[in-house]
């Protein structure tokens, strides 16, 4: 046991116990206020709905076919999701190559294929309506270049490139039966994108005449943006891969336009007679980033179309408190 303590010291102690104990006076030389960093709060999704809604009820006065759908996804802490015409079916046009994109990069991490592993480039490819084979022309295609190099080996990662920045059609049938549509699908699916359909390649003429087309919704995109941004589409060097092919994207006159000069944009452009599209993730310097969605169909002028993703572009990065421009 121990010892109690004299009286004297017991004393002592509790004066001194007394003095810790009284209260303090705060002394104002000595506060110090955070230093607060001022930046525009983000607006509620009200508020940039109204701004979505009433630039589109311009655009369907302009154009009454014009049909457009708008996916938005604020992954910042607590960012809010917000979507306009969620549930209408696009033909995917060539946005449907960021699902084989991914497709192959998950296959190359199950060791499935290699990527740097050339392959034979030929034009010529067989329709899965009927069985008939077809080619397809350097003057329908954004990157004619690539027809050159017809006969040779060319390695897979190269064709992925072109098949993103440039969006080559040549590319994409070269490489739609390693990623195997069916598949593609799938992987889809598992990355949360419900109605996306990847169900051949591009210019199949047969197909397109019995109805066999790719086709999306602006959430799957969304959903497929998000899972590269937050890496579970695939490994991460795989994601990184992916990020750095779609940021360098040579067709920046949609979404990109619309913010301000060298933002960081990831994305991938999708166009065919009346149909024009962009999907895209944007990271503005000093905030978290987010996904952008635009689909539009049923509008003949692509300058028209074009204005208006430019516009939904803008009002979104407006609103979602990016640095004002």
């Amino acid at each position: 046991m121990r010892a109690r303590p004299a009286p004297a010291a017991l004393a002592r102690l509790l004066l001194l116990l007394t003095i810790v104990a009284a209260p303090r006076r705060a002394d104002p030389v000595t506060t110090v206020t955070p230093e607060v960093t001022e930046s525009r709060p983000a607006q509620p999704p009200a508020a940039l709905r109204r701004a979505l809604e009433e630039r589109l009820a311009r655009l369907r006065a302009e154009v009454p076919t014009a049909v457009v759908a708008v996916a938005v996804r604020d992954l910042a802490p607590g960012g809010a999701s917000l979507d306009l015409a969620p549930d209408t079916v696009f033909h995917a046009a060539s946005t449907m190559k960021l699902p084989v994109m991914i497709e192959l990069f998950r296959a190359a991490d199950r060791g499935a294929l290699r990527l740097d592993d050339a392959i034979a480039l030929e034009n010529r490819f067989v329709s899965v309506a009927d069985g008939s084979t077809y080619a397809l022309s350097p003057a329908d295609d954004s990157d004619s270049a690539l027809y050159a190099m017809v006969g040779t080996r060319v390695p897979a990662r190269e064709l992925v490139r072109r098949m993103i920045v440039r969006s080559s059609n040549l590319a994409t049938n070269a490489l739609i039966a390693l990623a195997d549509p069916a598949r593609t699908t799938a992987t889809a699916r598992t990355l949360g994108a419900a109605r996306i359909e990847v169900r051949r390649g591009v210019e199949d003429g047969p197909a397109f005449r019995a109805g066999i087309v790719n086709t999306t919704t602006a959430p799957d995109l969304a959903a497929l943006l998000v899972a590269l941004q937050r890496g579970r589409a695939a490994s991460p060097g795989a994601t990184r891969a992916m990020l750095d092919v779609l940021r360098a994207q040579e067709h920046n006159d949609e979404i990109p336009a619309g913010l301000p000069p060298g933002t960081p944009v990831a994305h991938k452009t999708g166009w065919i007679t009346g149909v024009l599209h962009d999907a895209a993730l944007v990271s503005p310097p000093g905030r978290a980033p987010y996904v952008l969605v635009v689909l539009t169909k049923g509008i003949p002028d692509v300058a028209v179309a074009r204005a208006a993703i430019v516009d939904v572009a803008r009002l979104t990065h407006d609103a979602l408190g990016a640095p004002p421009r």
